[in-house]
């Protein structure tokens, strides 16, 4: 994949990432609200979607192709889904990186068979595992092996990704998609520098908290109503460079 369209293609995967923010941490989303906390990954997501578009047709796949990727044809989707299964989301703890662990699976019922082209970009490109089960009469134990490969590929880290009564007889398909990330930050925060301090509540109360702190210099970004920390996380051998950002709105409410 060229690099301009790389870029093109990162483009579109922020502006998915953005507009999935703003739907679940909607007012009234069952994921979300104004009072909730919400943890996704749009990467997973994302390349979720792009392996549901690859067996898609007619609308549906149009659909999907143009809230993933914009306008252009399906295989730039797929050229960027593998870059990033197979670039991006690379485990780095044996160079010293960040111990990333990320798996694709595809559970189809024995009634049905997979195209082989759908199976060859599956596994190809979005290194997905193919299985052949049984929801038909046994989707408890199906459900049970789903977790069991969720367990297996990230080494124990997720252990469960499929919840008691998510699948039942009428299920047909599932796929599968787990991300793990843990990496050590650059430079840590020392413990004897963590204090208390007041941490405001969005219905205006506040508690008590632990705030970590340093003196050293920050990659630190102002703005008129937020700041932006960064806080690189050690690469060790790995030419990539992983960060987490933090955002801190001026106003209490900001968010």
């Amino acid at each position: 994949m060229a690099t301009a369209d790389l870029r093109v293609s990162i483009a579109h995967q922020t502006r998915f990432a953005l507009r999935l923010a703003a739907a679940l941490s909607a007012p009234g989303h069952p994921e979300g609200g104004a009072r909730k906390n919400v943890a996704f990954s749009p990467l997973s997501l994302h390349v979720a979607l792009s392996l549901v578009a690859a067996g898609a047709g007619g609308a549906t796949r149009d659909q999907l192709a143009s809230a993933l990727g914009g306008p252009g044809p399906a295989g730039d989707l797929h050229a960027f889904a593998e870059q990033v299964v197979q670039l991006v989301l690379a485990d780095a703890s044996g160079a010293g990186g960040p111990r990333v662990a990320f798996a694709d699976g595809v559970f189809f019922d024995a009634s049905l068979s997979l195209k082989p082209t759908f199976k060859e970009l599956a596994v190809g490109k979005y290194k997905a595992e193919t299985n052949s089960v049984d929801f038909q009469t046994k989707a408890a134990e199906v459900a049970g092996q789903v977790n069991s490969w969720v367990k297996k590929v990230t080494s124990g880290l997720i252990k469960e990704i499929l919840p008691p009564g998510s699948v039942d007889q009428t299920t047909r398909l599932v796929l599968g998609n787990a991300l793990y990330f843990k990496g050590a930050w650059t430079e840590k925060f020392h413990a004897s520098k963590t204090k208390d301090g007041k941490f405001h509540l969005l219905d205006g109360k506040s508690v008590q908290a632990q705030f970590m702190s340093s003196t050293e210099e920050q990659y630190l970004s102002s703005y008129d109503n937020l700041k932006v920390l960064k806080l690189p996380y050690k690469q060790g051998e790995d030419k990539r460079q992983f960060s987490m950002y933090i955002l801190l709105p001026e106003a209490q409410d900001g968010l």
